[in-house]
This record gives C-alpha cells, structure tokens and sequence, in this order.
C-alpha cells in the first residue's frame, strides 16, 4: 500500500475492498457465526436465537420491542425467532395483563436450564478468539463506540 508522508493510505488504495473497515466488520461477523454454528447445534439453538435467549437470560420477561431494540431487530425479524423458540419449548409469549397490543417473552424452566449448558459456548468462543480478556473487552468496547458513532 502506498502512502503519503504522514504514512496514511491515498483515497484509491482505501478504495480496495481489504482496506475497509465495513468489510472486516462484516467478514469478522460471518467467521463468528461460522464459529457458533458447531458449538449452538446441539444446544438447538442458531446464533441469532441465541442471541434472543442472552437477553432473555439477563432479564427473564421482556416485550417483544424490548427484546428487539436490544438485539437491533424489527418485529417481522423477530417473531419468526420467537415462534420457533416457543415451539421448542423455550419461552412462552403471552398478551400484557392491561394491554394487549404488548406481547411479554418470558423463559420456560427448559430455558432457564439452557443457560448453564450455554456457558461452555462462551467458554470454547473465547478460546477461538486467541484474545485474553482484556483484548476482548478492549475490542468489544471500541466496536460498540463504532456502532455508537455511526448511528449518531
């Protein structure tokens, strides 16, 4: 890469697709759900309804637009997780008692067990990642001002 006396790449060469920061983004969130993949199939979950169930183990009942703020997700996303993690026993969706427009997701006792099969997901994707605890939080905290300046 050719740079400039303050050794910063020209406007052509940050034109490559490798020298975006999007794609490293984007390749890094594939190779991550490639990693989850083997370590979630027989816990029976995908990646993003593990992603569901992270939340709901935080807090055991959430409405849906709770639940999809978190993750970043609309409704027509969600409620497809949502019904397969019902049918699998995991959660239950229920109307709000004075509301009915509101749907509550809370976690069924076969949920609530999930929880302490999944820490062995964390566990295995932390030793994948070659980063010690304070790369990871590093990384992760500079990713989420990332995020944070982009929505600005």
């Amino acid at each position: 890469m050719n740079t400039d006396e303050n050794n910063a790449p020209s406007i052509a060469e940050m034109m490559h697709l490798d020298n975006q920061i999007c794609f490293s983004v984007y390749a890094a969130a594939h190779a991550f759900a490639h990693a989850y993949k083997p370590l979630l199939t027989p816990l029976g979950l995908t990646y993003p309804q593990y992603l569901v169930m992270l939340v709901l183990w935080e807090s055991a009942a959430l409405g849906v637009n709770e639940i999809g703020q978190r993750l970043g997700l609309d409704s027509g996303t969600l409620s497809p997780l949502l019904k397969r993690l019902e049918a699998a026993g995991h959660i239950v969706r229920k109307r709000a008692d004075g509301d009915e427009r509101r749907v509550v997701i809370s976690l069924t006792p076969q949920g609530k067990a999930l929880q302490k099969q999944a820490e062995t997901v964390a566990a295995a994707i932390g030793r994948k990642t070659g980063c010690t605890i304070e790369d990871a939080v590093d990384l992760r905290n500079r990713l989420n001002l990332l995020s944070a300046q982009l929505r600005a």
